[in-house]
């Protein structure tokens, strides 16, 4: 197994390296809050429209940012985004000199192995149309 990830910053990863880096949480496209006093940013349980809820995918991946302008761009010349991410993001991981966790996909050869270790937002979250977006405060929830 090609361990490119330990060899390569973010920088250096070519576009198919970094979308292996995915491990298809889905927690990226869940509405969230920042606390600005203390910086803390606050997961609620609701999935960006684009998302389907049962496969963690979106439904527009090539087309996402302009279907949803607000849409985080995670690159390695934009770090700030990936304090949006949760702590077990391999994006964030690897920028903070991390190693990957152990069920991420590139480790254990299993696309699902993070919906069975717990990992992904897969059964946790309602899709947007379904929210009242006027509120969505009401959706948080602390699990990140």
């Amino acid at each position: 197994m090609d361990r490119f990830w330990e060899r390569k910053t973010l920088g250096e990863l070519s576009r198919d390296e970094w979308e292996a880096l995915c491990d298809g949480c889905a927690k990226c496209c869940v509405h969230k809050f920042e606390v600005e006093e203390t910086g803390e940013v606050l997961y609620t349980c609701v999935a960006c429209r684009l998302l389907d809820t049962a496969t963690c995918r979106c439904t527009a991946y090539g087309q996402r940012h302009e279907l949803v302008p607000d849409c985080a761009v995670l690159s390695a010349e934009r770090p700030e985004y990936l304090a949006w991410m949760p702590e077990s993001c391999a994006y964030r991981r690897l920028h903070e000199g991390k190693p990957l966790p152990e069920w991420h996909p590139l480790l254990t050869g299993d696309p699902g192995s993070v919906h069975a270790h717990g990992a992904s937002a897969r059964k946790r979250l309602i899709p947007e149309f379904l929210a009242d977006e006027a509120r969505l405060e009401k959706y948080i929830v602390y699990d990140s």
